[in-house]
């Protein structure tokens, strides 16, 4: 359902963009990271018409989502990496709007999950 790409290593300062193809209709998409031994959390989410975008504090200023819905896919760009970025990325979609702004940022809102992908950033 969702295919996430991008992935990669890169150096500090440095830049990278995800892009997560779904293979069917879907409404709000967003990305979660897990980096190793933390619990998977909330990067940032767009609603089906790109008017509302939502981003973790963390992010914020850094990094830019957007869509393209001809091409049912959306990206992630990711500005002024740090090490702390170093996460599994993973693609997340919905089936139905989402209603609430504050479920924007809750796992349990999504339906479908990509396999993930490993950003790992160096210094």
């Amino acid at each position: 359902q969702l295919q996430a790409s991008g992935g990669g290593l890169v150096q500090v300062g440095g830049s990278l963009r995800l892009s997560c193809a779904a293979s069917g209709r879907t409404f709000t998409m967003g990305w979660f990271r897990q980096a190793p031994g933390k619990e998977r959390e909330f990067v940032s989410a767009i609603n089906w018409s790109g008017s509302n975008t939502y981003y973790a504090d963390s992010v914020k200023g850094r990094f830019t989502i957007s869509r393209d819905n001809a091409k049912n896919t959306v990206y992630l760009q990711m500005n002024s990496l740090k090490p702390e970025d170093t996460a599994v990325y993973y693609c997340t979609a919905t089936k139905v709007p989402t209603s609430y702004s504050g479920n924007y940022y809750l796992e349990r809102t999504y339906d479908y999950w990509g396999q993930g992908t490993l950003v790992t950033v160096s210094s």
